[in-house]
């Protein structure tokens, strides 16, 4: 069934190559459409378009697709190109002629738009509840050891003295800067295109205003033609807000294999949390940490690829859009699973509390010995010299106690501030407003 067929049929080499994989992507937007569906369906019905009583049966139908959506029983058919098409089909052929009547006002463009806006409302809330998770282990594990200290590198070489309270926290705070690009994507994500249509708007009285609120949408998109040019424009910022946070967690990765490596010998893992080798008996490998890396690195290639694909795309709406979903749905999964089996892994790891009683950590005390002899009255340059001239002749002494109380440093981690930041930005998505409104449309 295609809700715009006429008496022709489209030839099914064309057809198979049209719908694409949409029946498969679809699925995930099932939810978010019969949401759309049942706001547009008040509004409809507010305006006169939709009498009291198709109203009523028209609700209670959505609201039955929509449970047999949550609990797994929506299928789209193999004859139905969409899932717009199949949730109208199904309406329609459960209380008739009323179901006709819904697509008054919206064509398949602004549907599709609305769906896909409250389809990535519900990923970022997602995305947020597991970054969460990940920032609040980060920032316990930085508490539990924060005395503990590592090896500070620039270069890959060694510099000065670092902690694990450091380098756990530093990763927290980079997870609330990643969380203020994502929720300036959920600020554009949290604006109705509902009532654009093919992105022309409509000739009916459509109460544009009525259907934002019944969706918990912050504010309209106003300018139809801008609506429709904001496909492609939302999901590459929210791609760009996710690559944010892939690139954190790429970085982190980085680091656990490198210091779970035994030239490092700095963090371990249960052996049931690492991978053996086929012909070595020894190996423990982090193999969850290498694939966190290499998905989050292809996360980071996604705003580049969607860029690519709408960049020379004119204003109205064009089929290339529809392969978007095919980029951005995977790459949802994918990024949640990594935030995921990051905090399961950290919540079993196992630090090293005597890194730097190694002599060849020594040298990391040289600027704490030259700022000994600053505190003394030396000049910096002339107390730089001296320690340096120590070095190069092999008599210098390290001095091992690390005295950092400024803001952020050692002794001084800031994690309530941070801790604190955070707070402020959840705070500011306003999940709740959005839930409350929801709950109420399916209730």
């Amino acid at each position: 069934m295609k809700i715009w067929q006429k008496n022709i049929d489209v030839d099914s080499f064309v057809e198979s190559f049209t719908v694409g994989n949409d029946r498969v992507m679809d699925l995930q937007l099932a939810a978010a459409d019969v949401l759309g569906s049942l706001a547009h369906t008040k509004m409809l019905n507010s305006i006169s378009l939709l009498s009291d009583e198709d109203l009523e049966v028209v609700q209670m139908e959505l609201k039955n697709i929509y449970s047999e959506v949550m609990n797994g029983q929506f299928q789209i058919e193999d004859s139905v190109e969409d899932v717009h098409s199949q949730v109208e089909m199904m309406l329609t052929q459960r209380v008739g002629d009323a179901g006709k009547k819904i697509h008054s006002g919206r064509s398949r463009n602004d549907q599709v738009l609305v769906d896909l806006k409250l389809y990535f409302r519900s990923e970022i809330q997602s995305i947020f509840r597991n970054t969460e998770e990940l920032f609040y282990t980060l920032t316990g594990l930085s508490n539990r050891y924060q005395h503990i200290l590592i090896p500070g590198y620039t270069h890959l070489q060694i510099a000065m003295p670092s902690s694990f309270g450091l380098w756990f926290g530093a990763y927290a705070e980079s997870l609330v800067d990643d969380l203020e690009l994502l929720k300036a994507a959920w600020n554009v994500c949290n604006k109705n295109p509902l009532g654009s249509a093919a992105g022309y708007g409509s000739s009916f009285p459509l109460n544009r205003t009525m259907t934002t609120r019944l969706l918990g949408f912050e504010d309209l998109n106003y300018n139809v033609v801008y609506a429709q040019m904001g496909r492609g424009k939302t999901e590459r910022i929210l791609a760009q807000a996710m690559s944010s946070i892939a690139a954190t967690l790429a970085k982190f990765a980085m680091d656990v294999t490198l210091y779970i490596n035994q030239n490092f010998g700095f963090i371990s893992f249960p052996a049931h949390l690492t991978t053996g080798s086929s012909i070595m008996p020894h190996k423990k490998n982090p193999d969850v940490f290498e694939l966190i890396r290499s998905r989050c690195n292809k996360i980071q290639a996604l705003p580049n690829e969607i860029a690519l694909m709408t960049t020379n795309l004119p204003s109205g709406y064009h089929r290339d859009l529809q392969l978007l979903k095919e980029n951005l749905f995977p790459a949802f999964k994918s990024l949640n699973e990594c935030l995921e089996i990051a905090a399961y892994m950290l919540n079993n790891i196992t630090v090293k509390d005597n890194v730097l009683d190694d002599p060849k950590y020594d040298y990391l005390f040289s600027v704490e010995v030259v700022n000994n002899e600053v505190l003394q009255g030396v000049p910096f340059r002339e107390a730089y010299k001296n320690i340096g001239m120590a070095i190069e002749e092999g008599t210098f002494k390290p001095s091992k106690e690390v005295n950092h109380t400024h803001e952020g440093s050692i002794g001084n981690l800031c994690n309530d501030q941070i801790e604190a930041m955070f707070e402020r930005i959840k705070a500011s998505f306003g999940f709740e407003k959005v839930d409350q409104a929801l709950n109420e449309l399916v209730k």
